[in-house]
């Protein structure tokens, strides 16, 4: 059972131990939505998420038997290193199962915060199995993702923190397993019974919005999504029960949508999240939630991103901008033919970011060349005045997607 007294304990553990974290006025967001918007920057907590909150609250609440015989817990993401960080703080030992297939850059954050890593499992479910089995076996504390009392408590500060702060008529949450919007819809509405609580799931990995439609709990649909951060099977059963209790609504938001959402944040404001940080942007920007003069507090959960992830997503949004345009060319293979195809470009005022030439293409007839321009312009009339020029030349081209 969650008791608001505890948030309140909880807060003062994280002012201790790590950030009461800046809450943020969009003036270009707000212009842009009408509206009055707030950027709640979990991406500048310790660890690079909130999920440091619930695990340092959790350790705090850990008996001396507990922290004798360790901790462990499963995970690919930000809890694990949310626990590794905990754990290095109150000096307990703690082991932490990833997937075999965890990216190496995720198991040295881990590793750097002091954490024992053990790649077991093809898959979290698998890593999650031998992580409860070895619990047993060493007499370990598991240390739940989401569905834990302590967790929810610590995540639910972050609500405290922003009634204290700004007191909204909205607050938008991403959802995974639970854990973030029990604690922040808990603690707000004790705040303000009248503020409203959204949350954000993928549409990919929709477990909580199913689970609510059916009034039980199922898992997700697919789970093939970029927001790895939120892709949780099944919802937790206690937060289960909080988000039916104080949550509003739930509402779904396309990989498409989370991708330009974290790019426009990152042009904008140049703030740097991960894509389940950005879903509450994308929710609003998808027109799934309605802010028109309202003021609106948007949790960004995290800005742990693979930085190559980070460079698709920047070229994906330039394409849909049409500001990033890969044209191919098959072509006579003549003397003086490219540089009619590269002063058009020039002409148009467009950067030649990356530029192929294959003869040996299978689809490359013999005597043509196969050429491959990814340019970057500045808006589509200029993208439309340079496919005027390339078509008065008389080239045949094709636009690749």
């Amino acid at each position: 059972m969650l008791d608001y007294n505890n948030i309140v304990d909880a807060e003062k553990i994280v002012r201790e131990k790590l950030h009461r974290t800046p809450i943020f006025h969009s003036k270009t967001f707000s212009d842009m939505f009408d509206s009055d918007v707030y950027f709640k920057m979990e991406n500048f907590q310790k660890t690079g998420s909130f999920k440091s909150r619930g695990a340092m609250y959790k350790f705090s609440k850990l008996s001396d038997d507990e922290k004798a015989h360790g901790v462990i817990t499963a995970s690919a993401g930000n809890h694990a290193q949310g626990v590794a960080f905990a754990a290095s703080y109150y000096r307990i030992n703690a082991k932490i199962i990833m997937p075999e297939t965890t990216p190496p850059a995720k198991v040295n954050a881990v590793q750097s915060y002091g954490g024992n890593v053990i790649l077991k499992g093809r898959s979290y479910d698998e890593s999650h199995e031998y992580a409860i089995k070895l619990s047993v076996k060493e007499k370990r504390t598991f240390i739940e993702a989401y569905n834990d009392d302590d967790i929810i408590t610590g995540q639910g500060t972050i609500g405290l923190e922003i009634m204290e702060d700004i007191n909204p008529d909205i607050i938008i949450v991403p959802i995974g397993g639970g854990g973030l919007i029990s604690g922040i819809s808990f603690a707000a509405k004790y705040n303000n019974k009248n503020v409203k609580i959204i949350g954000v799931e993928s549409e990919k990995a929709n477990a909580m919005e199913l689970s609510l439609k059916e009034n039980r709990i199922v898992p997700y649909t697919s789970n093939d999504t970029i927001a790895d951060g939120i892709a949780v099977k099944y919802p937790g059963n206690i937060t289960y029960e909080i988000v039916k209790k104080y949550v509003d609504e739930v509402v779904t938001v396309s990989d498409e949508n989370i991708t330009y959402a974290l790019f426009k944040l990152l042009e904008h404001e140049k703030i740097l999240v991960e894509p389940s940080g950005a879903t509450g942007l994308a929710a609003i920007m998808g027109n799934k939630i309605n802010v028109k003069n309202k003021k609106v507090a948007i949790v960004l959960s995290g800005g742990n991103i693979n930085f190559l992830l980070l460079s698709n997503i920047i070229y994906k949004s330039l394409e849909m901008e049409d500001k990033l345009l890969r044209i191919e060319f098959n072509l006579p293979d003549h003397p003086g033919t490219m540089v009619k195809i590269v002063n058009a470009i020039s002409k148009s005022g467009a950067n030649i970011y990356h530029a192929e030439v294959d003869n040996l293409k299978k689809n490359t007839p013999i005597g043509y060349q196969n050429l491959l321009f990814t340019i970057n312009i500045l808006d589509k009339t200029r993208a439309n005045k340079l496919l005027k020029s390339l078509d008065e030349l008389g080239y045949k081209y094709d636009i690749v997607n």
